[in-house]
């Protein structure tokens, strides 16, 4: 059975800058440890079929596969990371770096405004840094499998968890609606990504507020989608 939009999908893929030995992400542990990678958890990713939860080109070169077969997708910057934009390097005071104790030196990358940003130079006054994605502008492929469609409700939704709250609630469910068991301070959270349940999954999100977990107190980062 082909594969089609809104199906859910469990995927393994590696991908790497074309031409190159360059692997910049991958869920393959042999990969992983091949391209020298800080990835920890490492497992099959699943996912919901043309809703931008992979790089567009990629997304759209799985529509029409069939599961339990390998692949292969080269995929131009527009369609993978963007074109570079020149407008998106900018020379910073130098000072606003040392502020955090941070000694701005050519070819380093760091997280900026929570945004990964390049060096490209740096003086005791002024340092250029360049806002682009590491990969814009560059083609890039992917090679991937298709282990198997998803049909398991729970599993879905557990897969858009892990997805825009990086982290798993429990949740009761009926035919419309999900409602999450969360702490209050995380409440405004999922308020957040509610509208992309309902976009991809038809559910109605709602909360059930509980006791904070432990491992729950902290706040889950931001995806942007």
């Amino acid at each position: 059975m082909a594969i089609k939009k809104n199906d859910f999908i469990e995927i393994e893929f590696t991908g790497n800058i074309t031409n190159t030995d360059e692997i910049f992400d991958t869920n393959i542990k042999e990969d992983v440890e091949k391209g020298g990678l800080d990835i920890k958890d490492i497992k099959p990713f699943v996912l919901s079929v043309g809703h931008k939860m992979l790089p567009s080109g990629f997304d759209k070169d799985i529509e029409g596969k069939e599961p339990g077969k390998s692949f292969t997708v080269d995929i131009k910057p527009e369609d993978a990371f963007g074109k570079r934009n020149p407008q998106m390097v900018r020379m910073i005071p130098t000072k606003l770096f040392h502020e955090q104790k941070i000694e701005p030196q050519r070819g380093m990358q760091l997280a900026l405004d929570g945004q990964l940003v390049k060096i490209l130079s740096s003086d005791r006054g002024r340092t250029l840094v360049d806002f682009n994605n590491p990969l814009a502008g560059k083609k890039i492929t992917y090679k991937y499998k298709i282990n198997k469609l998803i049909t398991d409700e729970k599993e879905k939704i557990d897969a858009l968890q892990e997805f825009l709250f990086r982290k798993k609630f429990d949740f009761d469910k009926t035919d419309k609606t999900v409602t999450f068991k969360i702490p209050k301070e995380l409440e405004p959270f999922v308020k957040m990504f509610a509208p992309k349940f309902e976009e991809i999954l038809g559910l109605k999100v709602e909360s059930k507020i509980v006791e904070a977990k432990s491992e729950e107190k902290k706040s889950p980062k931001t995806n942007n989608l």
